[in-house]
């Protein structure tokens, strides 16, 4: 039976999914509630209604689950940037877990021989990196936020309780400036990007054109002060960024456990959350088990987060990517990093092959580092002898991971360990690390 838009309902919320909303039944629909966590009754509005399933929001919590907190930023009813700060921040990190472990069951029908503890740090201000859509009204007047809770509505951020405090006090003086220029600018601004690196904070606009220099030098004079330096970027549509103003630091994050230094650029990817990579990379590390030597494969190897700590380990690394700019820029901070046990070699992992593969030659272990796509060709492309005998397997995705590691349980690996690392409190994304050993 469809229920009518807008109807309003108690239910009583059983289960989270992966997206964070609560889970509920009703005539035998699965009804899913914005704002509601399990074992919560709640008064609900259907603001969608499928043949399968409806969605609702939470117009009333009638009981309230122990782990409800009231919202630390003012924005949080409109933004999506975040949707869980409705949840104490330790049990966002077990309601994780479980949502992790119930995809494993799900979808790959496995689970590992040992969970590991959860991974995580500060619940705020741990952001150190963003992008702010930028969008002109009527009226002349120019907004900068991030897109609403399913919607395409852009919601104005004054600050954001996630980002690096330095960021975060930065948007008011930034979007200050670009309003009293904007007729000078001309409606060209699309987004802005904002990165707290080691030792300088950046901004990089991007635009529909080139912007004019007076800009940058306001910008410089207003952000600069005795804490942080700042560099300043411009972007016109998909080029790479341009260093306008530099500074006598590089952006660069660093990983001192294994004393590296590891410069990017603007529009790079990195993790955003610096302190939780480090703990990452250690966990990776720890049960990838480098040994002096070894033949270790990094596949998505990106600008080397894992690479060079392998390689800094003693292991020769084959570090594969799909874009040449990037196997390049790895291959450079490996160098700059003093690493010389390392090749990088371009390759579309999502097309990959048996016949590929074997051109790589044997592997004593892997570590695989995918988007949110997973590594469904590269799994299904493994086969004997050339079958490393110690996979690491990080994750973004957790139903992609559980398909991906379904088949190599398949193909005869053990599932050895699993566990959450919450990268990104107060929302919903989940990342994950596992670690598969060959049995044979």
């Amino acid at each position: 039976m469809l229920l009518f838009m807008n109807a309003k309902i108690q239910l009583l919320i059983n289960a989270l999914d992966y997206e964070g909303r609560g889970v509920a039944r009703h005539q035998g629909k699965t009804v899913f509630v914005d704002n509601a966590l399990p074992q919560e009754t709640v008064l609900a509005k259907i603001v969608q209604s499928k043949r399968s399933f409806d969605i609702a929001t939470t117009e009333a919590i009638l009981k309230p689950s122990s782990c409800r907190v009231k919202a630390a930023c003012i924005h949080y009813q409109q933004c999506g940037g975040c949707t869980l700060q409705h949840i104490e921040s330790s049990a966002q990190v077990a309601m994780k877990q479980r949502v992790f472990a119930e995809q494993l069951q799900r979808i790959g029908k496995i689970a590992p021989a040992i969970w590991l503890p959860a991974l995580y740090g500060s619940a705020w201000h741990y952001r150190h990196r963003t992008r702010l859509t930028a969008k002109y009204l009527h009226d002349g007047r120019l907004l900068l936020g991030f897109l609403g809770k399913r919607s395409h509505q852009v919601v104005e951020i004054k600050h954001c309780q996630v980002l690096t405090q330095a960021l975060s006090d930065s948007i008011v003086v930034i979007q200050d400036i670009l309003q009293k220029l904007s007729g000078s600018l001309k409606k060209s601004i699309e987004a802005i990007e904002l990165y707290h690196a080691q030792n300088v904070l950046a901004l990089n606009i991007v635009s529909q054109k080139k912007l004019p220099e007076n800009l940058f030098q306001q910008l410089f004079t207003r952000l600069k002060n005795e804490t942080h330096q700042w560099q300043f970027w411009q972007q016109q549509g998909k080029q790479l960024p341009i260093c306008v103003i530099s500074s006598t630091h590089h952006l660069a994050y660093r990983l001192p456990e294994w004393q590296l230094n590891i410069p990017f650029m603007p529009s790079d990817f990195t993790q955003v959350n610096h302190a939780l990579n480090e703990a990452m990379v250690h966990r990776a590390m720890r049960l990838l088990a480098p040994q002096k030597n070894e033949r270790i494969a990094d596949l998505f190897c990106g600008l080397g987060n894992f690479s060079l700590p392998i390689a800094r380990l003693g292991a020769n690394v084959v570090g594969i990517e799909g874009l040449a700019s990037l196997t390049q820029r790895a291959q450079d901070n490996a160098r700059k990093n003093g690493l010389t046990n390392t090749v990088f070699h371009t390759a579309d992992l999502f097309e990959i092959d048996a016949t590929q593969l074997e051109q790589w030659g044997i592997f004593d272990k892997m570590l695989l580092d995918p988007p949110r796509a997973g590594a469904l060709a590269l799994v299904r492309a493994l086969h004997k002898p050339f079958l490393p005998k110690k996979i690491v397997y990080v994750s973004c995705n957790p139903a992609t991971f559980a398909r991906d590691a379904a088949i190599l349980v398949e193909k005869g690996y053990v599932f050895q360990a699993a566990g959450v690392m919450n990268l990104f409190a107060q929302t919903a994304h989940i990342e994950a690390i596992g670690l598969f050993e060959w049995a044979e």
